[in-house]
């Protein structure tokens, strides 16, 4: 069963790595506009985490695939090895 989401409900939500660091908060998503599908997740990364060092930002921002996401709960939980 599919679960839908709006995407409003995801602004703000911090985004986790499946191995417990804290990548940041979701600001924005770039979406598909025929289809409506998620392409990507734009996160403000978290300056203070080991894990912001390393990730390629644009513009102070990071851009993560959304066929990384795992799970979408209180966490947006990002599958890192896909990144």
């Amino acid at each position: 069963m599919v679960k839908y989401i709006i995407a409003k409900q995801l602004v703000g939500k911090k985004v986790i790595t499946n191995d417990g660091f804290d990548v940041g908060r979701l600001f924005d998503a770039e979406i598909n506009e025929i289809s409506g599908k998620i392409l990507s997740l734009v996160v403000e990364p978290n300056l203070d985490s080991g894990i912001a060092n390393r990730l390629k930002v644009d513009g102070g921002q990071v851009k993560i695939p959304y066929s990384s996401v795992l799970a979408v709960n209180d966490y947006v939980v990002v599958d890192r090895k896909n990144w």
